[in-house]
């Protein structure tokens, strides 16, 4: 099969290039050039602009395209119309956050989706992220009604991740001591692995399958200790973990998702983004690979960074110390 990407060189692009060409599929990637020039060096790859300079993909053709960087209508519905003339299938990587009410459980494809009050937005950030993917996914649907396929994931985690939120926990464990953790072991979390998202995500443009799955997992309960416990014996660290309540987080100013990566506290409003209803794309074949594999190889490829890079999650071991010392002090049972 030829397969447009466009990205293709950051994360779940890289793994569904990677999956592509182990499948024997022939590949183009479209970007700028700006991140790993010379990844892939047997790929062709078209250079241009998504915003305004689609010159490169103009009289090509190709089976399927799979857009795994669309984040502004605009910009989605431009590609689209495009290669409405030129491709037969079109994946639009989208996104858990087009659900809006994140309080609910168990949210499918069903539920309602974001809204913006005015839809010339293009800023991208924390409040219009949401509503900007559910507008993509209506522009590209628009211009390919029927051939469109939209894979909604939640937290994508693996190796190559670049947002440091998985991987940020990974490396603490792995340095070891007392660690911060927050809220409690036993609450559920989701995510996928992007090679698992990567696999299901190709293996649904060969079969030409259309619609919106929710792709988070896994496919039974994952405490947030487990992974915490599974990075403890992927780095042998002699870690200990000191929980944290969210009232005490909040009290400090420590944010969920930013400063406390993959946590959300279980009563607050974005509850419902670790309880996503996935059964239709499991249906569909979407798996999973062991959450000990995940972190293995997270461990093992953030051994490859620099040590001292700037992370774009978490937070410091210094403001880590610092609460701690207060948790002790609000606690004194618990020292």
């Amino acid at each position: 099969m030829k397969i447009l990407i466009l990205g293709g060189t950051i994360f779940l692009g890289r793994h569904i290039v990677e999956d592509a060409l182990a499948r024997g599929d022939e590949v183009t990637i479209f970007t700028r050039g700006r991140h790993h020039p010379d990844l892939f060096p047997n790929v062709e790859r078209l250079l241009g602009d998504r915003d305004g300079d689609l010159r490169a993909l103009e009289g090509r053709t190709w089976d399927a395209v799979i857009d795994t960087c669309g984040y502004v209508p605009r910009i989605a519905r431009a590609s689209a119309r495009l290669l409405s003339r030129s491709v037969g299938h079109y994946t639009f990587i989208s996104t858990v956050s087009v659900y809006p009410d994140l309080t609910a459980e168990r949210i499918d494809e069903d539920s309602p989706l974001g809204t913006s009050a005015d839809p010339t937005i293009e800023k991208v950030d924390g409040e219009t992220y949401g509503p900007l993917k559910a507008l993509c996914e209506q522009a590209v649907q628009e211009e390919m009604p029927g051939r469109v396929l939209v894979p909604r994931p939640g937290l994508i985690v693996g190796p190559h991740d670049p947002s440091d939120r998985f991987t940020y926990w990974i490396e603490r464990v792995a340095a070891g001591g007392e660690a911060l953790a927050p809220g409690r072991s036993g609450a559920t979390v989701q995510v996928i692995d992007a090679r698992d998202l990567a696999a299901w995500t190709l293996r649904m443009v060969h079969a030409g399958k259309t619609g919106a799955f929710n792709t988070t997992g896994p496919d039974r309960p994952l405490a947030f200790g487990d992974i915490l416990e599974s990075a403890k014996r992927a780095s042998r660290s002699d870690a200990r973990f000191t929980w944290v309540s969210a009232s005490f987080l909040d009290a400090h100013a420590v944010s969920p998702w930013a400063d406390m990566p993959v946590w959300v506290p279980e009563g607050g409003d974005s509850r419902g983004i670790f309880a996503i209803d996935c059964r239709r794309a499991i249906a569909a074949g979407l798996s999973f690979r062991p959450i000990d594999e995940t972190v293995r190889d997270t461990l093992e490829w953030a051994r490859t960074l620099p040590i001292d890079r700037d992370r774009r999650a978490g937070i410091t071991r210094e403001r880590e110390t610092e609460l701690l010392a207060a948790w002790r002090a609000d606690t004194p049972a618990s020292a």
